[in-house]
């Protein structure tokens, strides 16, 4: 007795054989359509028509009696087969109810509807069919068009062209950038009052966490050598100093010095330490807001000056990315 599953998995495989041999023919009926709509295009040049007839006559009178006479209506076969595949692929789309409506199949196919039209400008719509076949077949796995020849000569120049593009189109951006900063009349002072100042309290915030921040890891990393050479320092100012020297000169001097180095040099351990924990405290917080905020709009204050140096800052930022996108990177990829 077959399971179920077994059955399905069998009824699928089939229904996936059959749409990709229905596919396959669909490609071959639609290249011989293409090679049959350009041949006749081309036999209709009189030139082209003149060379044929010399080098084959037979050939060229069977194609004349059997095939232009008859034109029109073998494209007509053409074309009834692509609107059953229209049909066929409409009906399937509702059974499997692909789309939202079930309406929306011929607005999604448009390219497949537009070429069965037997009109000279939408015959070339056949060619989407081919690409939008080729692509079915590369989702199901069953071919990789990535690893034709042709392919990577289409990939290849469609990369440069659109780099290409992309880069003339940033280009012209830039420079209508660099043309409005130049134009500009007062760019600092609008960049002050409408990009920074409206941010006041959080740059404040930022620079008071930041200097807390660098000021701990510092101190964390270099915590032993800070406190030699304070150690060092406290020694060496008390060797260098008049009244230690005459304390020295006296019963036990010596070991009261070492004494007084020792504690000196603790204390000023201590006070560092103590300090450096300070810098977590809120008080030390409001101490740097407070300190920043008072030097904030000193430090924001603009003038004639500083706007042309900010023009020209932006100018120069703007013509160096302009420099790195003029550069054909595609160059580097293909060599």
């Amino acid at each position: 007795m077959s399971h179920p599953s077994s059955e399905q998995g069998a009824g699928s495989r089939r229904q996936e054989n059959f749409h990709l041999v229905w596919d396959l023919l669909i490609i071959a009926v639609v290249i011989a359509n293409l090679a049959l709509l350009l041949f006749d295009s081309l036999f209709l040049l009189p030139p082209l028509n003149a060379a044929f007839e010399a080098v084959a006559p037979g050939l060229h009178g069977a194609y004349e009696r059997h095939v232009r006479a008859n034109f029109i209506a073998i494209d007509l076969a053409f074309v009834a087969v692509l609107l059953l595949d229209v049909l066929v692929g409409w009906v399937v789309a509702i059974i499997e109810r692909r789309y939202h409506r079930w309406f929306f199949y011929p607005f999604v196919h448009w390219y497949d509807v537009l070429g069965c039209i037997p009109l000279s400008g939408f015959r070339l719509l056949r060619v989407l069919r081919i690409i939008s076949l080729l692509h079915r077949l590369q989702r199901l796995g069953l071919i990789d068009v990535r690893r034709w020849w042709l392919y990577g000569v289409y990939a290849k120049y469609y990369d440069i062209l659109m780099e290409e593009l992309s880069d003339r189109a940033a280009l012209r951006l830039l420079d209508s950038v660099q043309d409005q900063v130049r134009d500009s009349g007062s760019l600092s002072k609008r960049l002050s009052e409408d990009v920074v100042m409206p941010r006041k309290q959080q740059l404040i915030h930022e620079i008071s966490r930041r200097l807390e921040t660098m000021v701990d890891s510092a101190y964390r990393t270099n915590r032993d050598d800070l406190m030699r050479y304070i150690s060092a320092l406290v020694g060496r100012t008390l060797a260098e100093n008049p009244e230690i020297k005459r304390l020295r000169r006296l019963p036990l001097g010596r070991q009261v010095s070492r004494a007084l180095d020792d504690s000196l040099s603790d204390i000023a351990c201590r006070l560092v330490h103590e300090t450096i924990e300070g810098l977590r405290s809120p008080e030390f917080n409001q101490l740097v807001e407070r300190l920043a905020d008072s030097g904030f709009d000193a430090w924001m204050r603009v003038d004639a000056h500083t706007d042309r140096v900010t023009e020209q800052v932006l100018v120069d930022m703007l013509e160096v990315i302009k420099g790195q996108i003029a550069q054909q990177q595609w160059k580097q990829r293909y060599d």
